[in-house]
């Protein structure tokens, strides 16, 4: 069964939630200058994408190649940039930062402890965020308040000390994204067929079992409360 056809229930209110998400995409794009969309190409991402296409939003897109991404979810790069006929801007993590790293604490190092899983996701992640984010005014996300606890409250937009954060689905459910997913075609990581709701780097990923929390397949081997790369628990700066 494919990822469409076991999540794709929309809410009672999806179109009001919908309607409302490309509102808010206009209207923030209309107060600010330079703005783009921070994609990790999972399900909600693909579909902000597209809301950007439906909108007629000014907004570049880029991704975070970490070096260690699947291979199911760099083959969605390219699809991308033919449907929308825009180019992605790619960041990846500094060579030497990676080579140092990887020398002094091996491939595996995330698994060691937290401390060290995070000096990887600053490595891989907030270093090259924050050289995409250099003189943005805002930037997109797909975050839902649905996806987690620390997420619960998250509003649609974040005024952070540089720029803003803009989440058009903050209200979407999980069935509202698989739903929109359908009504538009649009393109999914073809790991979420096999039981992926959330995709991360390749050794920090897996599937999840039936009754697991929604992000249970991201660092599993660490405590709940640890749960979050950085990039959305804390301002980025310049």
């Amino acid at each position: 069964m494919s990822a469409i056809d076991l999540y794709a229930r929309p809410s009672a209110d999806f179109d009001a939630k919908l309607e409302r998400s490309l509102e808010l995409l206009k209207e923030q794009s209309a107060i600010r200058q330079n703005i783009a969309q921070a994609s990790s190409l999972g399900a909600e991402d693909m579909v902000v994408t597209h809301l950007l296409h439906q909108a007629a939003v000014n907004a570049g897109v880029f991704v975070l190649e970490t070096g260690k991404l699947h291979e199911q979810t760099l083959a969605l790069m390219p699809r991308i940039e033919q449907r929308y006929g825009i180019k992605l801007n790619v960041y990846t993590p500094r060579n030497e930062a990676v080579v140092q790293f990887v020398g002094k604490h091996g491939e595996k190092a995330m698994y060691e402890s937290i401390d060290l899983r995070k000096q990887c996701c600053d490595i891989r992640k907030m270093e090259p965020l924050a050289r995409a984010l250099e003189g943005k005014d805002a930037w997109i996300t797909g975050l839902r308040r649905e996806q987690s606890g620390a997420r619960s409250d998250v509003a649609e937009v974040v005024q952070e000390p540089l720029r803003v954060k803009i989440n058009p689905l903050v209200e979407w459910t999980w069935g509202d994204v698989w739903h929109y997913i359908r009504l538009e075609g649009i393109d999914y990581n073809e790991l979420h067929d096999q039981f992926f709701p959330s995709i991360g780097c390749e050794p920090c990923t897996r599937a999840i079992s039936v009754g697991e929390d929604f992000r249970a397949g991201r660092w599993w081997w660490e405590q709940e409360s640890a749960k979050e790369c950085g990039l959305h628990v804390q301002p980025i700066g310049q």
